[in-house]
């Protein structure tokens, strides 16, 4: 057991950040009558979807960006929602886009993530802004929920250099983002990439200082794979069975975290941890594409 167990706030560390972005944005208008424009296409009624994109445009409003929200039916052709794409591209009041996942089986995503063009890809799923993360270049714009983690980290003191960080999960929106970011010469990390089918993956999570994990099994990450005093980062979210609950259910981690939080130095909760911070970071990366769409260094807002 470790005895200086510290969980990380998410929801504490999320409002922090808006509440600097909010000034920054203040500073922006002020100076230069700039408001940054974000515009979310959503296809179909998905509750998920429905919930997130409302989270979304509420964040929006509250630090002062302009968010617009596009629906659509779940029948709409793949021609026609890249010709909403190809409109907004060219649109010069837009500065980001985001297609909300899920899409409707006929519409292929990754497609859709390339069309929106790199400048304003706030998800940063596109394969242009994970190949300039992959470079290390200024000019990536990262995606959200990994950049989030990064920002959790730094908030809560915990250095990334030299250390040995294990990812648990391959998906194009957390585990190849996250450890193309853990090894940028700003982290500095020494970085593992595991996966579900990994051999041995217990030995080799039990050699992280850091561990990852997002892999959308609740409760995957035991006791037996957490070393003592490693810092844990859980982006799972899955519903479990819980007579208890009005709604029937209760939201937990990748982590089982009875079992792991007491060897850890630092560990997220789930819900608490990671969430928040991916709403944040793409009201974050909306600006900051506003920014430099605009010729404007962010530096000069502070």
């Amino acid at each position: 057991m470790v005895a200086t167990m510290q969980l990380i706030d998410g929801n504490e560390i999320s409002k922090q950040t808006l509440a600097e972005l909010r000034e920054k944005i203040g500073r922006l208008f002020a100076r230069e009558k700039i408001v940054p424009s974000l515009v979310v296409l959503r296809v179909g009624d998905d509750p998920a979807s429905v919930s997130y994109v409302k989270k979304k445009e509420k964040t929006a409003a509250e630090v002062g960006i302009k968010g617009t929200v596009k629906v659509f039916p779940p029948d709409i052709s793949r021609e026609e929602l890249a010709r909403e794409i190809v409109a907004l591209n060219a649109d010069a009041g837009v500065n980001g886009i985001l297609v909300q996942a899920p899409l409707p089986p006929h519409i292929d995503e990754k497609s859709m993530f390339n069309l929106v063009r790199p400048e304003k890809d706030v998800d940063g799923f596109s394969e242009t802004n994970l190949g300039r993360l992959a470079q290390d270049l200024p000019s990536a714009i990262a995606a959200c929920t990994p950049a989030g983690i990064i920002e959790l980290l730094r908030r809560s003191r915990i250095e990334t250099a030299g250390k040995h960080a294990v990812v648990i999960g391959r998906s194009l929106i957390v585990g190849k983002p996250i450890s193309l970011l853990l090894l940028s010469k700003k982290s500095n990390a020494t970085v593992t990439l595991c996966h579900t089918g990994t051999t041995n993956l217990a030995e080799i999570s039990r050699q992280a200082d850091i561990i990852v994990v997002a892999v959308g099994h609740a409760k995957f990450l035991k006791k037996e794979m957490v070393k003592p005093g490693a810092v844990v980062i859980d982006v799972g979210i899955n519903r479990i069975p819980d007579a208890t609950k009005k709604s029937g259910f209760r939201l937990v981690g990748d982590v089982d975290f009875d079992e792991v939080a007491p060897r850890c130095s630092h560990i997220t909760p789930v819900p608490g941890g990671v969430g928040p911070m991916t709403v944040a970071m793409l009201m974050r990366n909306t600006f900051l594409a506003c920014c430099r769409q605009n010729g404007i260094a962010e530096e000069s807002l502070l």
